[in-house]
């Protein structure tokens, strides 16, 4: 029987499928994005029940999760505030050919 799994080093301590490396987050927002259970099975190699299993505790621990997609969301807001947009975000030294100085 799937069990899901929260191992420190594995995809971050976030929850799993046992033996994979594939997150209950990954699986809900594939089935969610409109793929099938079934199609599940066949792209990434997984059973019905690791896919149902996934499911079900995403549902079972709805605060749990509702806390992943926040801690998600602000990394990505963290690295759109350090991402280069453009050239006008590198420093002088690089537009000119220079070294690149180090960003704050």
């Amino acid at each position: 029987m799937a069990e899901i799994v929260s191992t420190p080093g594995v995809l971050g301590g976030k929850p799993r499928i046992e033996g994979r490396r594939i997150g209950v987050l990954h699986v809900v927002d594939q089935i969610q994005g409109g793929r099938t259970p079934e199609e599940m099975t066949t792209q990434f190699d997984l059973t019905l029940g690791e896919v149902y299993t996934a499911l079900a505790y995403y549902h079972e621990h709805p605060e749990e999760m509702r806390e992943l997609r926040e801690e998600i969301a602000e990394k990505i807001r963290e690295h759109r505030e350090d991402a280069i947009a453009g050239p006008e975000d590198l420093s002088e030294e690089v537009q000119s050919g220079g070294e690149p100085s180090q960003r704050p």
